[in-house]
């Protein structure tokens, strides 16, 4: 376990604010091209939970989740500053954030990463989520690759 301090919070959050345009920065660069349509289904407006995580008092990654149905929460805004990669912090807010999602009564947690990013796909098969068809906006994106994990209640 790494020595992080995580805190749940909203997408007010200054801290989350600032992770979250790092994100995005990065993303412009991965996405290239393709960064305009994928953009546009990352916005935080609709993002209703989130997770900080602090390391020695800085903010180095966050997560955030927002409601896709009655039962499933759709993981958002996943971010570690490469200075923290690997370190576990993401697995340790994916499982914070199930465990919220859980305790909101909701059932799965899906998610969409791109093809283009394979540390990002390691990190949801790590945390046993599974593949699926792409869905909503994603069915049709060639470059997206789609989640999900069944929460245990």
């Amino acid at each position: 376990m790494n020595p992080t301090n995580l805190i749940r919070s909203t997408v007010n959050n200054p801290d989350f604010k600032l992770l979250a345009s790092h994100l995005d920065r990065e993303l412009a660069i991965i996405d290239g091209e393709d960064h305009a349509f994928f953009a546009q289904y990352n916005q935080t407006d609709a993002v209703q939970y989130v997770i900080v995580a602090y390391l020695e008092g800085s903010p180095v990654a966050c997560g955030g989740l927002k409601s896709f149905d009655p039962r499933t929460l759709e993981v958002k805004r996943m971010y570690t500053i490469p200075s923290a990669r690997g370190m576990g912090i993401a697995s340790d807010i994916l499982y914070h954030l199930e465990t919220w999602a859980k305790e909101l009564g909701y059932h799965r947690c899906i998610l969409e990463t791109g093809i283009k990013q394979p540390d990002a796909m390691r990190l949801y098969d790590k945390n046993h989520y599974s593949r699926i068809p792409n869905y909503g906006p994603y069915i049709h994106q060639p470059l997206s690759a789609c989640f999900e994990k069944m929460l245990s209640h």
